[in-house]
């Protein structure tokens, strides 16, 4: 089986710090560098920014928060999570019921569809 050989390009360091003043003087955007030049990596035009750039060029996100919002969002997350669990255990518990009148009604000799028909039907008419 043959192996394929991985070909490293390797570029010099006046070439990046030309694309990186390109990008500083507004000529280009990372992107219209990176095809311009054809580097195929996306990220590699972003770490030369890092590097030897100025960061503001590089796009970023700030989040701004308030302080009770970062506790808020953990109180929410948190419930979230005690929810799902609840949720998982009634399902459960539903199961194990059916399970358990399935049973009965086969050791009964009762239809159990009939009889969950009725159980519905009783939930139903109750205020």
């Amino acid at each position: 089986m043959k192996r394929k050989r991985r070909i490293v390009i390797r570029y010099s360091e006046a070439f990046k710090h030309q694309i990186v003043n390109e990008i500083e003087e507004g000529h280009l955007t990372c992107e219209q560098a990176r095809q311009k030049y054809g580097i195929k990596s996306p990220g590699t035009v972003r770490y030369w920014l890092k590097r030897m750039g100025k960061l503001e060029l590089l796009p970023k996100i700030i989040r701004v928060e308030k302080p009770n919002e970062k506790n808020r969002i953990k109180e929410l997350e948190r419930q979230v999570r005690e929810l799902k669990e609840s949720l998982a255990e009634t399902q459960v518990r539903y199961l194990i019921t059916e399970s358990q009148l399935e049973i009965v009604c086969e050791q009964q000799g009762l239809n159990a569809e009939e009889i969950k028909k009725k159980i519905l039907a009783k939930r139903s008419s109750k205020p």
